[in-house]
């Protein structure tokens, strides 16, 4: 039992005590407390263990609205947890600091806006010791300062001002009332912006620091307030001073900060910058122990303040490191020295050790991640175990160690490692902190960590040059809790001792003096061993006399002086004894510059310049004098040592070499001679890894030689592309930005796909997407045909799923050999035609076709005569084959009357019988749907709105939003500016709509592109789309195609109707995700355990149980299954351990694919989180009388017909009910192959067949079961049956369309509905219907039944299977019957899906209308009140989407009809400003375009 249950740890370790967590939505915020670390999303307030395993979440109030949780705050003492957000002017909760769910008070309370920072903390006002410390506990809030522009719609309490925690408290919790008649509060009229602050350790004093924004330049502050007894006298108590920083160029922002120790001595570092991109930082320490006894300007206390105003600076004592881009910064006392922990803007965190001088060592990478995310500005330790910190970057939070002391082996190892916490422990003989070095000798870093040795020697004379003393210093500290360790040395010269006499040993030296005579002039070599406990430590040297040591080359004597022992003088440049002071510097330092080679190394240029962190092979470096050149050294601001890579191919001017890999940053490249100088100079930046997020286009032919264009970010990094399967690696080609790579040879004609790698250094980077490979184009014929002077040839081809481009063909016809360019000007799916220009009298007798690397020739198509001919013969053979079949027939029809009456009766009883069975399963089935699916993982707002604008995806779409990292505020070009302008007039952007729309050419596609481009640029300004839309709708309206007013927005067939669907999706997104979001997912998870409920078809993916009938399973000759119920043993560690077995449902028709499918989702189900291992990856063994037996899709005992595999189900391997079943990962050998699952055969669907047998003869002796007369009709009881399993979650998705929350239906729903009604009254249409029809297929049809039929567009990681899909619609048609005002007249032959919910429709009915009047019947939206509300849904996105990308691609459409415009702009009589403005943007573009800018 035990090694089981310690199996079961092994296989949940990296999920119960994970190492990271990743969230559906962004990081906004978060803390760690005592025990538990808290999280706020998007949406949702987390409650997670130390170990990162969640143990609850809240749904932040109304949540669909802005809400911005400014103030998170552990109250330990209190074992509360206090969260602010900023919705509906503000409010405060306090939780339970153990379950967050549980609100112990809640209070409307105008906190922080949601667009401004803040800085909150505990302070403690206590008078005395003896005085309880949580009685005058307090909330320090700093607020932004007062607005400028207005007044404000919420109250905000502004400046410094200290809330009560406890209701106990004078003026009850979170009151700022003081016990004086005054408030105690800190304004200030500058405009700041609050970044950090704390209270130290002493509880004396509580520091503030923040950026004032509206001075000229701008500066950062510190501010101090004394920690007295009432809230009046600290903030009296005011004092502060300027933060200035540095002294190579100024740097006036603050980003983050941390408290290095608050004792007597306050030591504080701070991250600041000269720009608003967090571009060009430094870190900065500084001693705010004393900021003076002054105010800052514009900063005043209520009451008055004690000091005066008057102005200090407080400069650094250290600027310790620089950066491209710090974001966030903690910090540590370790004994003497300091450790910094810093996170940056491309995803490091890095580890900074301090000297006590401040003195800075190496810089360490502790944590880097695969892309260029940001580290949180705020990092927090581990309150149980200081060797960790927690880190947030984007979506995910992670623990990193900080101390890495066990990948050290050795004690010489773990000497060189930066880190003073680690150390060598003798007991144990590992590397490893000192706390886990308890009671043992603990071996650690000495005061100079830094010093590159770990024994350096020293060589002097005595005693009239008689004696030599060789001496040997040990760089190592050595702290223990009692006895000192063993210390002793020995030197050694061949075999036998060199000291006369023993050696002296004290601690960190050990000498040893012999006679000069025994110093040959050739040199002694020796070997020297320290011995330190029981570890031994040996150096060698070789002894010279100093005064004789020379060589030709000054560095040469230099590197051998220094490694004898002796002292080299630069000023002389000779060698001597030395002096028997300390050892002098390493010998790359001492040594350093003294080059004296003929032709010293230059280096001109190196390529490439710019790689990944995984490093570059094959880089090449061009200079001059190169033939000197050994090795290559890199050394990096953050790296310890420099690292060297060996020159592959060398000549004078050119030299090829690896780049290995290293961390994000640039560094410093030299090269390096045989007498180890390094000489000239340049450098290398690693960025983050490359991503293929797509191929264009997605296929190619099976000839290769195709260009591929590969998507993504980084590609300038990748080497070359790799096909699986494909031993030859292809080089990746590059242009102005354009990465692409020329597909290889295919294996096979028949259509495939292929996984492709991008690989740089010695790693490989999956894409996205696959490639497929399609056998050649196949070109049949050609005709020419005479147009003018010119000739037109028209290719007929076979179709295909190439789609071929006009540029990737080359056509020549020929005649008599002689070639004639033939210019391609239309490539259709079954044709290519192309162009002769000039040569009407060329007779074409064939032509060459070339694409890729192959050329065909096809020849001129024969005369049809002959083929007439053989038309009549063979006419002729079929009415003699009829005659002949007549008379057969007719003989063998009355044998077969008298065998068929024979079998009618057992037919007959067969049928009677299934439909029975049928019955009886409807009647007494169970539905056991589980309703409990967790969190649901919304897709985040912009995600949506880009499946909604741009449902076919593509590049297009991926450029109309911006990446997280993208800044926040992109500059718009002067075209773009210009262009910007000109749409938000309204004439001109109606006239625009109207020009393109009467192209002849601007097809529906274009409309909808069109209309999601002007909804991307115009987000910013929804009120403005939205009267815009208006215009619109009421010129469409007018429209004389438009007489039958029923039909209107029936489809999408203008601009403005796939605005509206846009428009809808936007103002809706809240209510879909807030009410309608869960029965929706609730519903797709019922489908999908329906449908897996029973048999599934594993070919053609039909199912038993299915609410379409053309997916339903009823071919299938045999259904008699039963359910199994399997305990499933995951393999776990080496040896062979197991867990405990996990139950799993499953069918005896199950294949072994299904079954696999079936345990990775109940394990999802039982633990919350996915198993460790996808479905590819994993295997199955039954055990049977104590060994396993493998299961397989195909093995050598499958049933085989004619050439056509049945694959091996549980019923094939006679697994009986309770057996068990073990789950193991996949042994895999090179050469890797991409098809891991039956199904990547691209033909698996004629190769293997499941529960529906193959249509080829056969013998059925063996089988008479499969000779029976299978009809559909009688299983269509089963369709009644998911019906049925399902209906609860259907009704409750419906019903949450047409609710009312609080008797009101969603601000846009009652606004659009209005503007309907009123637009009916202005056209006097009086028929309900008509306005009833104009809603229905406004909101029900052109928003909701995209959804239903679309929950990929609103969840993430949600795969719609084509039968999914297939019961989708059946649900969306019973929705859209719903709002339907004909009656269904339905009969027998109607089909099942309209039967269905035949008698549901008439409530639903019923319900609709009562939700219409409801609507009609709520009091109006005002103008001003939903201006509002657009207005905030605005800001509420304001910086997700490019509007730069939409402007410019509604410019190519602008372009299309300039002139059109125009004439329409005449027209309507607009302002020659105007049409200035529109020929401005088209100066710009040209201009643009000159200059090479497009």
């Amino acid at each position: 039992m035990r090694a089981v249950f310690l199996g079961i740890l092994v296989l949940f370790k990296c999920r119960v005590y994970a190492l990271e967590h990743n969230f559906t939505g962004d990081i906004k915020n978060f803390v760690v407390g005592k025990d538990k670390v808290y999280v706020v999303t998007d949406s949702r307030l987390h409650q997670m263990r130390l170990n990162l395993v969640e143990e609850k979440y809240k749904d932040l109030a109304n949540h669909t609205h802005p809400n911005k949780i400014n103030i998170l705050l552990p109250f330990e003492a209190n074992r509360t947890l206090i969260i602010c957000g900023t919705y509906d002017c503000g409010y405060c909760e306090v939780l339970d600091i153990n379950d967050i769910t549980t609100t112990i008070y809640r209070e409307a309370l105008p906190v922080v806006p949601a667009n401004e920072t803040s800085v909150t903390f505990l302070v403690d006002l206590v008078k005395n010791k003896l005085e309880n410390p949580n009685g005058n506990k307090y909330l320090l809030v700093a607020t932004e300062s007062e607005r400028r522009n207005g007044k404000e719609k919420c109250n905000f309490q502004r400046g410094v001002t200290l809330w009560n925690t406890l209701h106990s408290q004078k003026g009850d919790i979170f009151s700022i009332t003081s016990t004086e008649p005054t408030d105690a509060i800190v304004k200030t009229k500058a405009d700041v912006e609050w970044v950090d602050g704390f209270q130290t350790s002493s509880h004396s004093h509580s520091y503030l620091f923040l950026n004032v924004k509206s001075e000229n330049p701008p500066s950062v502050l510190l501010l101090r307030m004394d920690n007295r007894g009432k809230k009046t006298e600290m903030t009296r108590s005011l004092t502060g001073a300027q933060l200035e920083c540095c002294d190579d160029k100024p740097r006036r922002k603050l980003l983050s900060s941390a408290v290095i120790s608050s004792d007597a001595t306050v030591l504080w570092a701070g991250i600041f910058t000269a720009l608003e991109e967090h571009e060009d930082t430094v870190l900065a320490i500084f001693d705010i122990s004393d900021p003076g006894n002054q105010v800052p300007t514009d900063f005043s206390c209520e009451p008055t303040c004690t000091n005066k105003e008057k102005h200090k600076v407080l400069r650094p004592v250290s600027v310790v490191f620089k950066h491209s881009s710090m974001t966030s910064v903690a910090a540590e006392k370790k004994g003497s020295g300091i450790v910094l922990y810093i996170g940056t803007g491309n995803g490091q965190l890095i580890k900074l050790v301090l000297d006590k001088t401040f003195r800075p060592g190496c810089a360490m990478v502790l944590y880097r991640s695969n892309d260029d995310r940001m580290l949180f500005p705020r990092m927090y330790f581990d309150p149980e175990d200081d060797k960790y910190i927690y880190i947030a970057l984007r979506n995910q939070i992670r623990r990193v160690s900080v101390t890495h002391c066990s990948m050290y082996k050795t004690l010489r190892d773990c000497r060189s490692s930066p880190d003073p916490l680690c150390g060598w422990c003798l007991n144990t003989s590992k590397c490893s902190t000192q706390h886990e070095c308890s009671d043992s000798t603990w071996i650690s870093i000495p005061d100079k960590p830094f010093q590159k040795g770990l024994i350096s020697f020293q060589v002097a004379k005595h005693f009239g040059n008689s004696l030599i003393q060789l001496t040997a210093t040990l760089h190592l500290g050595v702290e223990s809790p009692g006895r000192p360790p063993l210390f002793l040395c020995t030197f050694r010269s061949g075999s036998k001792d060199l000291c006369d006499g023993r050696p002296t040993a004290i601690f960190p030296n050990c000498s040893c003096s012999f006679s000069s005579q025994d110093l040959p002039s050739e040199g002694l070599p020796v070997i020297a061993t320290v011995t330190i406990g029981n570890e031994n430590l040996t150096e060698s040297l070789k002894l010279r006399n100093c005064s004789d040591i020379s060589a030709t080359s000054t560095h040469v004597a230099c590197t051998d002086c220094v490694s004898a022992g002796c002292h080299w003088s630069n000023s002389s440049q000779t060698c001597t004894w030395n002096d028997g002071s300390a050892p002098q510097e390493h010998i790359q330092d001492m040594c350093k510059g003294l080059f004296t080679g003929r032709y010293t190394p230059e280096i001109l240029s190196l390529w490439p310049s710019q790689v990944s962190f995984h490093g570059r092979n094959n880089a090449v470096m061009k200079g001059t004098n190169l033939e000197q050149v050994v090795k290559i050294r890199l050394q990096g601001p953050m790296d310890c040592s420099a690292k060297e890579s060996p020159v592959l191919v060398r000549s004078s001017d050119t030299l090829r070499f690896h780049i290995p890999s290293g961390n994000k940053g640039t560094v410093n490249v030299c090269v390096v001679t045989a007498d180890g100088s390094c000489h000239s100079h340049a450098t290398i930046t690693y960025g983050s890894q490359p991503t293929c997020t797509g191929l264009q286009p997605r296929t190619t032919w099976a000839s290769g030689k195709r260009q591929i264009h590969v998507l993504g970010t980084n590609l300038e990094s990748v080497e070359t592309v790799t096909l699986h399967s494909f031993p030859k690696q292809t080089k990746l080609n590059s242009d102005n930005k354009s990465f692409w790579f020329y597909s290889d040879e295919g294996q096979y004609q028949a259509p495939g796909s292929f996984g492709v790698s991008l690989s740089m250094g010695n790693i490989t980077v999956p894409c996205a997407e696959r490639l497929f490979y399609h056998p050649d184009p196949e070109f049949t014929s050609f005709d020419t045909t005479l147009v003018d002077n010119d000739m037109r040839v028209t290719i007929q081809k076979n179709k295909d799923e190439l789609n071929v481009t006009l540029k990737e063909m080359n056509v020549s016809g020929l005649q008599m050999e002689e070639p004639f360019p033939c210019l391609i000007v239309e490539v259709k799916s079954t044709a290519v035609i192309c162009m002769i220009y000039g040569k009407k009298y060329v007779s074409i007798d064939s032509l060459r076709i070339a694409f890729g690397n192959i050329t065909k020739t096809l020849n001129m198509t024969p005369s049809p005569k002959k083929y007439l001919y053989l038309l009549i013969i063979f006419i002729i053979l079929i009415l003699f084959g009829g005659i002949a079949g007549v008379w057969i027939h007719r003989k063998s029809q009355r044998q077969m009357n008298a065998r068929m009456n024979e079998h009618l009766e057992l037919l007959e009883n067969e049928i009677r019988n299934e439909i029975r069975q049928g019955f009886v399963d409807l009647q007494t089935e169970k539905s056991d749907l589980i309703e409990n699916v967790g969190a649901i993982p919304f897709l985040d707002y912009k995600h949506f709105a880009l499946k909604i604008f741009f449902p076919e995806g593509g590049p297009l779409a991926d450029g109309m939003i911006k990446d997280i990292n993208q800044v926040a505020r992109t500059e718009l070009d002067d075209r773009c500016q210009v262009l910007s302008t000109l749409i938000r007039d309204q004439m001109f952007l109606t006239c625009f709509v109207h020009a393109l729309e009467e192209q002849k050419n601007f097809g529906i596609k274009d409309k909808c592109t069109v209309a999601s481009l002007l909804t991307v640029a115009l987000h910013s300004d929804l009120p403005y789309l939205t009267q815009v839309m208006e215009n619109l709708l009421q010129s469409l309206m007018d429209q004389p195609s438009n007489a039958q007013p029923k039909l209107l927005l029936r489809r999408t067939e203008s601009v403005v109707e796939k605005m509206l669907t846009n428009w809808m999706s936007i103002c809706l997104y809240g209510f879909l995700r807030g009410s309608v979001g869960q029965p929706l997912f609730l519903l797709v998870s019922a489908l999908t355990q329906q449908i897996s409920k029973g048999p599934v078809d594993a070919v053609t993916e039909k199912a038993l149980y299915t609410l379409n009938e053309d997916w339903l399973l009823w071919q299938a000759q045999d259904f008699d299954f039963s359910p199994l119920k399997l305990k499933v043993l995951f393999a776990v560690g080496t040896e062979g351990e197991v867990s405990e077995p996990l139950e799993v449902k499953a069918l005896s028709c199950d294949t072994i694919e299904q079954v696999k499918d079936k345990i990775l989702q109940t394990f999802q189900r039982k633990f919350g989180f996915s198993y460790t291992k996808q479905l590819r990856e994993i295997d199955i063994e039954y055990e049977k009388e104590g060994s396993y037996v493998p299961l397989e899709e195909v093995d050598g005992s499958s049933e085989v017909q004619g050439e056509v595999t049945m694959l091996n189900t549980l019923r094939h391997y006679k697994i009986p009910d309770g057996a068990s079943v073990k789950v193991f990962t996949k042994k895999v050998h090179a050469p890797l192959s991409p098809q891991t699952s039956l199904k990547d055969d691209q033909n698996f669907s004629v190769k293997y067949f499941h529960l529906i047998d193959p249509d080829i003869d056969k013998d059925e002796s063996q089988h008479p079961e499969r000779k029976k007369l299978k009809l559909k009709e009688i299983y269509l009881t089963k369709l009644l049956s998911t019906k049925v399993a399902v209906h609860s979650f259907v009704e409750n998705l419906f019903r949450s369309i047409w609710a009312m929350p609080h008797d009101k239906a969603p601000q846009a729903v009652k606004y659009f509905f209005d503007f309907l009604d009123t637009q009916a009254e202005k056209k006097k249409i009086t028929d309900p219907d008509v306005v009833h029809i104009w809603k229905t297929n406004s909101l029900p049809l052109r928003f909701w039944v995209n959804i239903l039929k679309n929950p990929n567009f609103v969840f993430s990681d949600l795969e719609k299977s084509p039968h999914l899909d297939s019961c989708l619609s059946v649900i969306a048609q019973a929705f859209m019957d719903s709002f339907s005002l004909t009656e269904q007249q339905l009969g027998k032959h109607a089909p099942t899906n309209k039967l269905l919910y035949a008698k549901d429709i008439p409530q639903y009915k019923q319900e609709v209308k009562t939700y219409y009047k409801s609507v009609r019947e709520q009091p109006s939206v005002s103008s001003q009140e939903f201006k509002a509300f657009l207005q905030e849904e605005s800001k509420k996105h304001e910086y997700e989407f490019n509007e730069s990308a939409a402007l410019r691609e509604l410019y190519k459409y602008m372009q299309l009809c300039f002139t059109e415009i125009g004439q329409k702009l005449e027209q309507k009589g607009a302002s020659p400003r105007l049409k200035e403005k529109m020929h401005h943007v088209q100066e710009l573009s040209e201009n643009m375009k000159r200059s090479a800018w497009l």
